[in-house]
């Protein structure tokens, strides 16, 4: 398997991120699919998210975002669904949308590939995120504070290939703990596709350990959808910067002067509890590109054999 091979040969998943960001190498201010018609009919602004969790559902789940910000912002807002990290990055590079809801990665890639686009808020939690490695009962493991080297020759699934917190920094932090890659650490690695898919495998014991936000762990175990003494928390990783709304940097050509930076301050300003809940997010909180630089400098070290 191509993935796996060039995994095993670098011994660290950020090499996924290479992999990943081959199709975003064509840098530039793309060509907009939603230009402004003479009379200004066709202004639509659209935004997307990465689909993190289950796919089914996003539309409902960011129906009062569209209302909100189509309200606030006075233009015609639509959600266009989104069926993986890629499909994301890619509508934002073609311009099939203008505003995204990324993972630091993702977020990362996004800019790179448009020219002058900014990250513009993150949720207040998303400063100092991290990821849960988790592990079934039947491997006898207990949280530790550092890293659970117990866990090597046992099987781990990873969320998708190119989430921050589901696959890249859990990948990295595993190369920095113990000099190996997943791929030679662990006996078989998987991608259970999304958060909530990679606790309930590892909940039923299809693989042993698996890394996920911590976010949505925390979620499910609330919702009672995980349960914490069969799916436990073994270790968490150290804190880095993870999701953001990134705005392309032709949305004022699009829309006039000012409306990025209107867009920021009216996302900042939010206390809507339907928007917020969408994020699951109590506030926005300003950022800019810089915010993510240790995301971009993980994948600067990506080198392909």
């Amino acid at each position: 398997m191509k993935r796996e091979r060039i995994l095993k040969n670098v011994g660290l998943v950020s090499l996924a991120i290479g992999a990943l960001t081959l199709s975003s190498c064509n840098k530039g201010n793309n060509a907009s699919s939603n230009q402004v018609s003479a009379d200004g009919s066709s202004k639509v602004l659209k935004f997307s998210a990465i689909p993190d969790e289950n796919t089914t559902g996003q539309a409902e789940r960011y129906a009062p975002a569209v209302k909100w910000l189509s309200e606030q912002l006075d233009v015609k807002v639509e959600f266009v669904p989104s069926s993986d990290y890629e499909a994301s990055v890619t509508n934002f590079e073609t311009g099939d949308v203008q505003l995204a809801w990324f993972g630091g990665v993702s977020g990362v890639r996004a800019r790179d590939a448009v020219a002058a686009s900014r990250a513009l808020v993150s949720g207040s939690k998303d400063l100092a995120f991290k990821s849960y490695f988790i592990a079934h009962e039947s491997t006898g493991l207990t949280r530790s504070d550092s890293f659970p080297t117990a866990t090597k020759g046992m099987t781990l699934t990873f969320g998708s290939a190119g989430s921050t917190s589901g696959c890249i920094m859990p990948a990295n932090f595993i190369f920095k703990n113990t000099g190996e890659g997943p791929l030679t650490y662990y006996s078989r690695l998987g991608f259970s596709g999304s958060h909530d898919n990679t606790a309930l495998q590892v909940q039923a014991g299809t693989f042993k350990i698996g890394a996920m936000n911590f976010s949505t762990y925390e979620k499910m175990v609330k919702a009672g959808k995980i349960d914490p003494n069969k799916c436990r928390v073994i270790w968490e990783t150290p804190t880095y910067a993870d999701y953001n709304f990134t705005a392309r940097g032709d949305l004022d050509i699009m829309f006039g002067e000012g409306f990025t930076d209107r867009l920021q301050k009216l996302l900042i300003e939010c206390e809507d509890p339907a928007v917020l809940k969408a994020f699951d997010r109590e506030k926005f909180v300003k950022v800019n590109n810089a915010t993510f630089q240790g995301i971009a400098d993980v994948m600067k070290k990506v080198k392909l054999k």
